[in-house]
Formats: C-alpha cells, sequence, structure tokens
C-alpha cells in the first residue's frame, strides 16, 4: 500500500473514541449464499472523519448501503446514537439526523444553485410536503438560510445559475449543501472525490474538513491521499470482513493491508 503524498493539514482529533454515535455488531450481508459483508464490527466516534476503505470486491459498496439502510442485513444490528435501527428506512434514520450524501440529494438540474438548497430546506422545515404552491413571498424567507448554505460551500458566485451549467466538482458541492440543508448529525458520503480532477479533488477536500468541524463523517473513499489527510480513522475491509483499523499511518503499514492492496493490483 503506498503512501500517498499528502498536501493538506494532519486530521482533526475527533471526540472521546467512547463517544459513538453510529456502530455495528455481526453485521452480515447474504446473496444466495455469498456473504458480502461477514459479522462486521464497526464504531464511528462522534465528531471525527471515519474511512471505509479496501479493494475492488471487499465489500465497501454493501456496508455502506447496509449503514445507510438502503439494504437491510440478513444478521447483525446497526445502532445510531444507541438506537437500533437495523430495519428503519432510509428516510426514517434521515429524520433522526443520518443522512447519505450524493444519493438522497436529487440535484434538479434547471433550477438555479439557490433554488436547489431551498427546496431542501422546504423538506426539512415541512416534511414530505415540499409545498410548491406556496406563494413565492413565503419562500422567499427561506433565501437567507439558502444563500448561507450556498455560501458554506463556496458557491456564492453560482447562486443563480442552472444546476445543469455546473462542473462536475460544483455539482458535488451543491449536493453537499441539499444534504446540509436537512440538518443532519452524521454524514455518509459514498466515493464524493469519484470523477473529479486534481483542482476538484482538492476543493472538495476542503469542504469536507469545513462541514465536518461540527458533525460526523463516515465516507468511502478510494484516493488515499484524501484518506490520509482528511481521516481520524480508517477500517480496511477485505472479502467482507474487518482487515484492519487504525489512524493511516498504523494500516497504511499493516501487512495484511499491504497484501491485499498489491494483490488487488493496487500501488
Amino acid at each position: 500500500m503506498a503512501q500517498p503524498t499528502v498536501h493538506a493539514e494532519p486530521p482533526r482529533q475527533g471526540g472521546s473514541p467512547q463517544d459513538i454515535v453510529l456502530s455495528t455488531e455481526g453485521l452480515t450481508m447474504e446473496f444466495k449464499g455469498f456473504r458480502a459483508v461477514n459479522d462486521v464490527a464497526l464504531r464511528v466516534a462522534r465528531g471525527t472523519i471515519h474511512a471505509l476503505i479496501g479493494p475492488n470486491g471487499a465489500g465497501k459498496t454493501t456496508c455502506f448501503n447496509l449503514l445507510t439502510k438502503f439494504l437491510t442485513p440478513t444478521a447483525g444490528t446497526i445502532r445510531y446514537n444507541g438506537r437500533d435501527i437495523t430495519k428503519m428506512r432510509p428516510a426514517d434514520v434521515a429524520r433522526l439526523g443520518l443522512v447519505r450524501s450524493f444519493q438522497i440529494s436529487a440535484v434538479f438540474p434547471h433550477l438555479t444553485v439557490k433554488e436547489n438548497v431551498r427546496i431542501a430546506l422546504q423538506r426539512r422545515k415541512r416534511g414530505d410536503s415540499f409545498d410548491f404552491w406556496r406563494s413565492e413571498k413565503v419562500l422567499r424567507a427561506l433565501n437567507e438560510e439558502a444563500l448561507s448554505l450556498v455560501e458554506a460551500v463556496g458557491l456564492s458566485e453560482f447562486a443563480e445559475v442552472p444546476a445543469v451549467e455546473l462542473s462536475y466538482g460544483r455539482k458535488r458541492a451543491l449536493e453537499i449543501a441539499t444534504t446540509l440543508a436537512l440538518d443532519p448529525e452524521m454524514l455518509l458520503l459514498d466515493e464524493p472525490m469519484a470523477g473529479m480532477g486534481h483542482e476538484d479533488v482538492d476543493r472538495t477536500a476542503a469542504l469536507i474538513r469545513r462541514v465536518s468541524k461540527d458533525r460526523t463523517i463516515l465516507m468511502v473513499e478510494h484516493n488515499l491521499s484524501v484518506v490520509a489527510s482528511l481521516s481520524n480513522r480508517i477500517t480496511v475491509l477485505a472479502r467482507g470482513q474487518v482487515l484492519a483499523e487504525g489512524d493511516y499511518a498504523t494500516v497504511s503499514k499493516d501487512p495484511r493491508v499491504v497484501e491485499a492492496y498489491i494483490g488487488a493490483g493496487h500501488g
């Protein structure tokens, strides 16, 4: 497992390891006899950025889909703030403050950046009703909060630009803004750097660092430079099981991790 070049500041230290916001016990998922996830125990400490990594076929996506409730496990328990959410629906856990970005936060391409964020705010404040029928005067009251979120993700100069005209990286930033509009306690990011050029990667990494200051983040990510620079703790999966866990310096030197990545063709 090669050591990446890291230009960002070192990751901040999170809260007490005993203050666990998301945890699993015996998390298992079988597909027609094949165990894609096998007896995974995970602990995500409050106020940290926790990365889930591993070679292709390691079970990361399945595990992430279990944690975000897009799949129901064959066995095991998922707890959020001590509450059993194993059988809850994605929308229900989102209301508790556990929100998956880039998947649940749809962007309306022909609405402006501000309008996209305002719609997300409407959903949070009005429940399942987006209240499209309400007057512009009533909806305008949300503009200030929407613009504040737009500014937070670095899109102020694009506030009146239709989302369809944004670059790929800035669309991702907009998706984070619409997710933040739901006021999540914990963000789950599914490969936030996928498909990005170097400039967008740097911009998005800086954004994740900013929004993490009063939130917990769990992310699946292949870019090891990003993982090394952002993460407080890393869980490495291989063949559906936890192979190693710790900070980047620890897991990157673990012989089992090195073998798993080299064997999968990762440098």
